[in-house]
């Protein structure tokens, strides 16, 4: 009697997304196995450990192999070696290349470089963010600002189409290339409130509307330094506050704007000139280095911390900046509308952001 079968012969690579994430955790097989057996893989397996530890340790030596071609993701949709579905190959390359704000945040700003990565052992005792891990993020960051320091065109899209990121994660990626193209200065004790997605909406704001990439998306490289000519020019908003009748006419304007819509207006009256005076002295001094660096020390210790002190709310200091930055239109003597426009717009955003506890 003669049968006929039907075989079907696959080689798809296998991967638990839960033990990748354990491997991306940097978890030694034996605590992954632990972690696997307290989250019932055994039950839901009907497998002993010994079966359990031989999957993850499979699992492991899998990553492991994988992770070269990780690092340069084009690579993983050519190779030959791993046969794995493209939308697998998306879940392990966006998660290879995800980090922990926490991490993010202290490494922030830093150059990126070996006396950096010494400071891992601290990073890790301090966010309790595995050893392993804090190298593989470190790691990556550093790839992906050595990968596009050199590229010509908008950052975001470089990270894209070479890391084969999402937007979001792309977007994360552009913030701690920026700062650490930039070096701002973010690990003083006033600015240590501010969480690593406060920072990365600021770098996005500083990118789309104050760097060569704003005005000019080819440029020979990196389209993150700031624009020169923008900061030299900043200098001429010093007239606000400098000439005292366009500071009056100014505060009056601002004032007949606010008054009964906002709580705070007397404390607002009564440091108007100082406030105007911060931001636009913030402005005219972005022309050196170490002030570029100090911006949100800037913006935290001379104008946020005066706003938080009087109890503003964050309704009160919408309003305000709203006015501040339109009523400048009025002035019939202020001729540099435009570089105010781009450099409040920027300011609003950021100061609004970081206006929290």
């Amino acid at each position: 009697m003669s049968m006929e079968l039907d075989v079907f012969v696959g080689n798809t690579t296998v991967l638990d997304e839960d033990v990748y994430q354990l491997w991306l955790d940097g978890h030694s097989v034996t605590d992954a196995v632990t972690i696997r057996v307290e989250a019932g893989a055994l039950q839901e397996c009907e497998a002993n450990a010994e079966v359990l530890h031989s999957d993850t340790m499979d699992q492991f030596r899998t990553f492991q192999m994988c992770e070269r071609l990780l690092q340069s993701p084009s690579k993983l949709a050519n190779q030959l070696l791993f046969q794995i579905p493209p939308h697998r190959q998306t879940m392990l390359i966006e998660r290879y290349y995800e980090f922990d704000s926490a991490f993010a945040r202290e490494v922030l700003g830093k150059k990126l470089s070996k006396g950096t990565k010494k400071d891992l052992d601290d990073i890790s005792s301090k966010t309790g963010i595995a050893l392993k891990s804090c190298r593989r993020q470190f790691d990556n960051f550093k790839r992906v600002f050595k990968v596009v320091e050199e590229l010509k065109g908008p950052l975001v899209e470089n990270i894209q189409r070479h890391f084969l990121l999402s937007d979001v994660l792309a977007r994360d990626y552009a913030a701690i290339v920026f700062f650490a193209n930039s070096r701002f200065e973010t690990g003083k004790r006033k600015l240590q409130y501010l969480s690593f997605q406060d920072f990365a909406f600021c770098a996005g704001q500083l990118i789309s509307y104050w760097t060569v990439g704003a005005v000019d998306n080819m440029m020979e490289d990196m389209d993150v330094d700031l624009e020169k000519e923008f900061l030299h020019d900043l200098k001429d908003l010093k007239v606000l506050v400098n000439d005292k009748d366009m500071l009056d006419q100014h505060k009056s304007l601002v004032c007949a704007q606010l008054r009964g819509k906002i709580k705070v207006f007397s404390e607002m009256e009564a440091s108007f000139k100082n406030l105007s005076r911060a931001l636009v002295n913030i402005a005219s001094k972005l022309t050196h280095t170490k002030d570029v660096r100090d911006l949100f020390i800037d913006l935290v210790e001379k104008f946020i911390e005066p706003c938080r002190s009087d109890k503003w709310t964050i309704g009160d200091l919408r309003l305000f900046l709203t006015h501040y930055s339109s009523s400048v239109h009025t002035l019939e003597a202020f001729r540099h509308q435009v570089i105010w426009d781009r450099y409040m717009g920027v300011i609003k955003s950021c100061i609004l952001k970081m206006y929290h506890d």
